[in-house]
């Protein structure tokens, strides 16, 4: 098998404010869009594809689950910096800097929707 992208997939009430979440604060730009789904793109990062919450090509036990319980997780490169950037753009930080005990550095945005977007960077380089 060899995979040639992949897509995270997050079932949402508000497709439209999750999009515009990535959009502005991460850069994500519209690779495809329908009623009810949006499929978002970057370079540098698995697509993320929200479809709303009922949607029918969602398996039927599945449709009505909010995406909850789920981090996406990015790492980067100036976590610093991407912190200002995020605080002074208005995200709404719901877990600031900080450092785990095994060496991440890392802080959480929440989109509209209740997506935990989470950035991280290494204490110790040695570790990526």
């Amino acid at each position: 098998m060899k995979i040639t992208s992949s897509a995270i997939c997050l079932t949402v009430d508000d497709v439209p404010a999750s999009a515009a979440f990535l959009t502005r604060h991460f850069g994500f730009g519209e690779a495809m869009a329908a009623e009810g789904f949006v499929s978002l793109a970057r370079e540098d990062a698995p697509n993320v594809v929200f479809l709303r919450r009922g949607i029918e090509v969602l398996p039927e036990g599945l449709r009505e689950q909010h995406a909850a319980g789920v981090i996406v997780a990015f790492v980067v490169a100036d976590l610093d910096a991407e912190y200002e950037r995020l605080r002074s753009e208005g995200a709404p930080i719901t877990l600031p800097l900080r450092e785990e005990p095994w060496g991440e550095r890392l802080f959480q945005v929440t989109d509209p929707n209740g997506v935990v977007v989470q950035l991280v960077a290494w204490a110790d380089p040695e570790h990526l």
